[in-house]
């Protein structure tokens, strides 16, 4: 088994690779509805937007790996890291679910992303603000893609009501993290790079607040409860993703086709 990368601890690098993380990890459950969605049409639509969220995170993991000062590329980056490096928010990581989880966690990140991208377009690094300029016009499609779901099922059947209710309730427990600051978003905010997370609430809670509307699913109450992963503390899921996601590469480092 080859050895892990060591990640330093350079806010610069934190930063980026939080959404990198995030886009990594969501591309790797959307990636587990392949051949097993409920119409054939959804198989395809998921699959691509797993290719989205891969192909979004590999160009930020390319810049991280130029930013690190180590020379990593961005396999060893999303493959050679102990799961205590991961960056990503846990509500990208949790198990995959049923359909209508798989919609909800989509929407609630998708249009997290879209503002994020958004912003990002105005960052003092030209190479990540042009990633942006790209990443954002895939976010909008995912973003229109969920609501569209969202609204199916939540003013659908008693039993797509449930499902959505059910999986709403759940996800939004996960979703302050994705508004929690510290010293990485100080320093991102400092140098151009990026905004505070904290300054995507309140857009955000006024999107998702509109579709889930039209949906006529109710906005959950909030709730003390705190994830971590962002700050590498993850779930008990985490594990589980990374040795499958991982195997390959740890087995045959360095492996080509």
């Amino acid at each position: 088994m080859v050895a892990s990368i060591r990640i330093p601890a350079a806010p610069e690098l934190q930063y980026l690779l939080r959404i990198s993380d995030t886009c990594l990890v969501l591309g790797q459950r959307l990636g587990e509805w392949c051949g097993h969605a409920p119409i054939l049409e959804e198989d395809i639509a998921l699959s691509n937007m797993a290719l989205d969220m891969i192909g979004q995170s590999r160009a930020l993991l390319t810049l991280a790996g130029q930013r690190s000062g180590e020379g990593y590329d961005e396999d060893q980056l999303a493959f050679l890291r102990d799961e205590i490096d991961y960056r990503n928010p846990t509500l990208a990581e949790l198990p995959r679910g049923d359909f209508a989880f798989t919609v909800l966690r989509n929407l609630i990140l998708s249009t997290w992303l879209k503002l994020m991208w958004e912003k990002l377009r105005d960052s003092s690094d030209s190479e990540l603000a042009a990633i942006a300029g790209k990443a954002l016009k895939e976010a909008r499609y995912h973003q229109q893609h969920a609501a569209d779901w969202a609204v199916r099922l939540g003013d659908g059947t008693d039993e797509s009501r449930r499902r959505s209710e059910a999986a709403l309730a759940t996800l939004w427990l996960y979703t302050p993290e994705l508004f929690e600051d510290d010293a990485v978003d100080a320093a991102a905010v400092a140098a151009g790079l990026g905004p505070a997370w904290s300054q995507l609430r309140e857009p955000w809670l006024a999107e998702m607040s509109e579709i889930l509307g039209e949906a006529t699913l109710a906005v959950p109450p909030a709730a003390t409860f705190r994830s971590t992963g962002k700050r590498g503390l993850h779930s008990e899921h985490m594990g589980y993703l990374l040795a499958e996601m991982q195997y390959l590469q740890r087995s045959y480092p360095g492996g080509a086709w």
